[in-house]
């Protein structure tokens, strides 16, 4: 089947979250809506724009009018949630929403009243951000995960890729309250769509006797079978870093990121910062 309409995800975006317990992360809403609608894998993945799927740019705008809705809230940590009203509600009228939502924003356009509620949008920094780590040599994204990981905390952060060895990149230690330090090792994969659960098992393969944990890079995303592997009860997990995270981290820590605070926030790309990669 095709990914349905944005309007058409209203009524299974709130089965989704009340059977979550009321509050989700965006992941758990779109697994559990996937499997609600019966999607695949592929279907599921298919990209819309950069690295976000259709899938995912469609629930952004259900999410978005069920949140100017009144059902809704999210919090800055992407966690949603229903409200008072939402947890009350477990269906509605598609287009008595959009026309209600829409009659709200008009008048907020016409008052220029100002709101928190931001719009789902289309490419922004973050698909130009990954548009530039895809064009680096694998050298340069390599010394980029490193240098990521080191500003991160990690130490002893090595590239050890070579032929042979299992797609491994590179090793380092992670140490916790100074106190513990746990071995790992890191592979990176500069993907445009979608990181499969084959790849996952490979590398966790390679992993195995070698490290105590496993970090899985990508400038794409997981398939949800993919993150189910990564987690899978019984083996080592290995934990995943997909275009979108990647993207935040980087500009968490400024790495190649400037960040201009105006009356809306600009982000920048510093070219010069991956040339010299």
């Amino acid at each position: 089947m095709a990914v349905p309409k944005y309007d058409d995800l209203f009524n299974p975006l709130l089965k989704a979250i009340h059977k979550l317990g009321s509050s989700a992360s965006i992941s758990e809403l779109e697994d559990e809506v996937a499997s609600t609608l019966g999607l695949t894998e592929k279907e599921a993945s298919e990209i819309h724009k950069g690295t976000q799927s259709e899938f995912s740019y469609r629930l952004a705008w259900a999410r978005y009018y069920l949140k100017e809705y009144g059902l809704l809230n999210n919090s800055t940590r992407g966690v949603w949630s229903l409200t008072s009203e939402g947890r009350k509600t477990t269906s509605v009228d598609k287009k008595e929403v959009i026309k209600a939502v829409n009659k709200s924003v008009k008048e907020r356009s016409i008052t220029k009243e100002e709101t928190e509620i931001e719009k789902p949008t289309e490419a922004g920094w973050e698909d130009k951000l990954l548009n530039v780590i895809k064009a680096l040599s694998p050298d340069a994204f390599e010394r980029l995960c490193q240098r990521l990981l080191r500003e991160s905390g990690f130490i002893h952060v090595e590239i050890t890729g070579r032929s042979g060895d299992g797609g491994i990149d590179g090793k380092g230690i992670v140490r916790i309250g100074g106190l513990l330090s746990f071995h790992m090792i890191f592979q990176c994969k500069r993907f445009k769509g979608s990181v499969s659960p084959s790849v996952v098992r490979d590398f966790r393969g390679a992993m195995i006797g070698r490290a105590d944990k496993g970090l899985l890079i990508t400038t794409g995303t997981f398939t949800k079978d993919a993150r189910t592997e990564a987690q899978r009860d019984g083996a080592p997990p290995i934990d995943l870093v997909d275009g979108q995270t990647l993207s935040e981290k980087l500009k968490e820590l400024k790495l190649g990121i400037d960040v201009k605070e105006r009356v809306v926030e600009e982000v920048l790309i510093n070219q010069d910062f991956f040339n010299e990669i």
